[in-house]
């Protein structure tokens, strides 16, 4: 009876061992295949997403109407794209956004009655970089960018004469983005766009140089997939 106990004993402490070696108990825990090794706020990936914000800045023209900078500002909304590499306490990615605007000035013109020029739209494609912390991501931006501006002239009569032009320059900012989920996030961003100087021709009094500098500050959300 005493050997069939110790049989018994044997036979049961075998399984357990077994067990515990199929569920990767007692090996190094990069090998147990209930452990991941990739932390769980990971950022890389392809990611997808929608903000809004407010932007001011100055519009100057030349030849100058109204002050030699004009204050302007609007409202922005619009999506962006991206894809991040996360390299384990450092991440680097890509992003590219489209956004409609109505960031505008308007200036009396003299006889031409009155100018007004605006921004539409305006969109940049840039370098990200950021260390993470924990499920929180500060980050510096910094690429291209690019508006799609209109100049208009009303005279006494209500009579509208405007052109439209592309405009080309750069944009850099900081922002703050947080992991609410695996795939969903939220942030915050400022952002200095310099659209550059694009001549609009066919107005009235000739040909007009605009130039185009705002600050953006908005807030997104964003989708990992």
């Amino acid at each position: 009876m005493r050997r069939s106990g110790m049989v018994l004993c044997a036979f049961l402490a075998l399984s357990a061992s077994a067990s515990a070696a199929d569920l990767g108990w007692g090996t190094p825990a990069q090998s147990s295949p209930i452990f991941s090794a990739a932390p769980a706020s990971s950022w890389s990936g392809f990611y997808a997403g929608v903000n809004g914000g407010y932007a001011w800045g100055t519009t100057a023209t030349n030849p100058a109407i109204g002050a030699p900078a004009n204050n302007s500002s609007g409202w922005t909304l619009g999506g962006q794209a991206g894809y991040n590499f996360d390299m384990g306490g450092f991440v680097l990615g890509a992003e590219a956004d489209l956004q409609w605007t109505n960031i505008a000035y308007s200036a009396p013109a003299g006889a031409l009655g009155t100018f007004d020029a605006q921004v539409d739209a305006f969109g940049t494609a840039r370098l990200r970089a950021g260390v993470p912390v924990g499920q929180v991501m500060p980050y510096a931006t910094l690429g291209a960018a690019f508006a799609r501006g209109t100049a208009r002239f009303t005279d006494g009569l209500g009579v509208v004469t405007s052109q439209s032009a592309n405009h080309l320059g750069w944009a850099a900012g900081v922002g703050l983005e947080a992991q609410a989920t695996a795939n969903l996030s939220f942030k915050a961003e400022y952002l200095y766009v310099d659209a550059g100087t694009q001549s609009y021709a066919g107005l009235p009094g000739g040909n007009l140089d605009v130039t185009h500098r705002f600050s953006v500050v908005r807030a997104g959300l964003n989708y990992k997939f």
